[in-house]
């Protein structure tokens, strides 16, 4: 069974993924950036933070819940939804 981990934990892990795999600058890390538009990250960069949000959590957002991904309170959420 998967770990529950709290929304921080979540956005932690999160941050450190953004910072040190993909270089964004910490403070631009906020919960209504939008992960195309203000942090410029591709097609490519969302499916890399999928995938170690998967490893990091051990579950696995469905394509239908990716899609919907647009912000970093948007990963957090469904994240979280998924570990509920």
């Amino acid at each position: 069974m998967a770990e529950k981990f709290t929304k921080e934990q979540i956005l932690d892990e999160l941050k450190k993924i953004l910072t040190e795999e993909l270089e964004i600058d910490e403070n631009d890390i906020k919960p209504e950036a939008n992960l195309f538009q203000d942090l410029d990250l591709d097609s490519i960069d969302a499916v890399d933070i999928a995938v170690r949000m998967q490893k990091f959590t051990d579950k696995k957002l469905s394509p239908a819940e990716f899609k919907k991904i647009q912000t970093i309170n948007d990963v957090v959420e469904a994240v979280y939804a998924l570990l509920g």
